[in-house]
C-alpha cells in the first residue's frame, strides 16, 4: 500500500491527496521510500507528480451573460427578487437627483439663471416636483418667460407713470403760464376804470 507514501508526497507537493499521481510502473521504487527526503527525490525524477488543476471554463456564463446584455433571458419567469429589489427606489431618486444638480448647476454657471431661483428650484428639485431633466427644464423656461413679462409690465408701468407725470407738468406748466398771462392782461385793464 501506498497510503504512506501518497501523504507524505502531498504534504511535500502542499496539495491534496486526489491531486498527487504516484507511477504505477514504478510502485515498487515508491514503497520503499518511506521519507520526506525520499519523496522529493522521487519527484525530481518524476515518478510523482502533482496532477494539473482542472478547468472550469467560464465560456458557457460569458456567453450567457453576453445574451443578457442583448436583453435575453430577464422574462417573468427568470425573475427571483421583486422589481425594487433588482433597481432600488433609492437608486433610481439618487440618479435623477444628480442630473437635475448638474443641469441647475450648469445653468447657475452659464448664467442662464440667477443663484435665488438656483436655490428655489434646487429645494423643489429635492421637494421632488420634476420627475426628468425635461420637466425641470420647461419650468425654468416658463418662470423665466413669468419674470422676462413681469419685467417688461413694470417697465411698460414705469413709462406710463413717467408719460403721465410729464403730461401733468406740462398742463400744470400751461396752467400757470395762462394765469400769469392772464394777471397781466388784468394789470393792464385796471388803470384805465377810474
Amino acid at each position: 500500500s501506498l497510503k504512506l507514501q501518497k501523504r507524505l508526497a502531498a504534504s511535500v507537493l502542499k496539495c491534496g491527496r486526489g491531486k498527487v499521481w504516484l507511477d504505477p510502473n514504478e510502485s515498487n521504487e515508491i514503497s520503499m521510500a518511506n521519507s520526506r527526503q525520499n519523496i522529493r527525490k522521487l519527484v525530481k525524477d518524476g515518478f510523482v507528480i502533482k496532477k494539473p488543476q482542472t478547468v472550469h471554463s467560464r465560456s458557457r456564463v460569458q456567453r450567457m451573460l453576453e445574451a443578457k446584455r442583448k436583453g435575453r433571458h430577464t422574462g417573468y419567469g427568470k425573475r427571483k427578487g421583486t422589481a425594487k429589489a433588482r433597481l432600488p427606489m433609492k437608486v433610481l431618486w439618487i440618479r435623477r437627483q444628480r442630473v437635475l444638480r448638474r443641469l441647475l448647476k450648469k445653468y447657475r454657471e452659464q448664467k442662464k439663471i440667477d443663484k435665488h431661483l438656483y436655490h428655489s428650484l434646487y429645494n423643489a428639485a429635492k421637494g421632488n416636483q420634476f420627475k426628468n431633466k425635461t420637466v425641470l427644464m420647461e419650468a425654468i423656461h416658463k418662470l423665466k418667460a413669468e419674470k422676462a413679462r413681469e419685467k417688461s409690465l413694470k417697465e411698460q408701468a414705469e413709462a406710463r407713470k413717467l408719460k403721465a407725470k410729464l403730461k401733468l407738468e406740462r398742463v400744470a406748466k400751461r396752467k400757470s403760464e395762462q394765469e400769469a398771462l392772464n394777471r397781466e392782461l388784468d394789470a393792464k385793464e385796471e388803470p384805465k376804470a377810474p
